[in-house]
This record gives C-alpha cells, structure tokens and sequence, in this order.
C-alpha cells in the first residue's frame, strides 16, 4: 500500500514539473515574436508558426491572445509598426470570429483602428475584408 502511495507521488510529481517545462518551453518559443512582427519578418513568423505547431500543437489563434507586444495585441503591434506583410498573414491566419472580438482592453481591432484613424493602412482593409 506505502508503494503504491509513493508510485502515484512520483508520478504526479514528475506530471507537473513536465507540465511546467512544457509551458516554459513555448514561452521560450514565442519569446522573440514580437521583434519578429516590427521587423515585418514574414518568412521569419512563418517559421516561428510552424515550428510552434509542430513542437507544441498550437495554432496562432491558441497564443495570440496570450502575447502582448508593449500591451499591444500582434496585427496592432504589425499596424503601428507598418508590418504590412506580417499584419495581413497574421489577419489571414485568425479566425474571423476572433477578429472580431474584443481584446484585451475591450476594444475590437476595427474599434480600435477607427479611433487611432488609421483605416487607410493596408492591413485594416485586409480585416475589413475577413470581417
């Protein structure tokens, strides 16, 4: 009975100092994704994507509200930035339904686009089309 009792320690232990790992590891992965969104590296984010899905089995829309770039979301970061070939891969890439949901600060993308009066970036043209 104390064997059994020490076993399922054990293992519960070890669940959780992989579980911990794990989350690390994807934190470590996505750690340089905003400098890649400024950059307006498109291949860059591409590979960084693949390489997430394959190593973790998350999709952008799994993470993306996770990532903060100066408090900012990733296509706002890739809208202030001028990112335009990574803005519209990451607006092509999102479900349309979570684009048109709040974010962190309550405000939808097209809200938010609307009060910083940038409807002429491309990227915005790019969400009004999926939206």
């Amino acid at each position: 009975m104390l064997k059994i009792v020490k076993t399922s320690l054990i293992v519960a232990a070890s669940t959780l100092a992989f579980s911990n790992a794990a989350q690390a590891n994807v934190n470590d992965a996505l750690a340089n994704i905003c400098n890649i969104v400024q950059a307006d590296d498109k291949g860059e984010l591409r590979k960084k994507m693949r390489s997430v899905q394959s190593d973790y089995r998350l999709k952008l829309h799994d993470y993306y509200t996770g990532i903060s770039c100066n408090g900012d979301s990733l296509i706002r970061t890739a809208i202030k930035n001028n990112a335009v070939e990574v803005g519209t891969l990451l607006v092509k890439k999102m479900p349309s339904r979570e684009l048109s949901a709040p974010e962190a600060d309550g405000k939808t993308l097209q809200a938010w686009i609307a009060e910083q009066g940038l409807q002429s970036s491309p990227i915005a043209a790019e969400l009004n089309g999926r939206i």
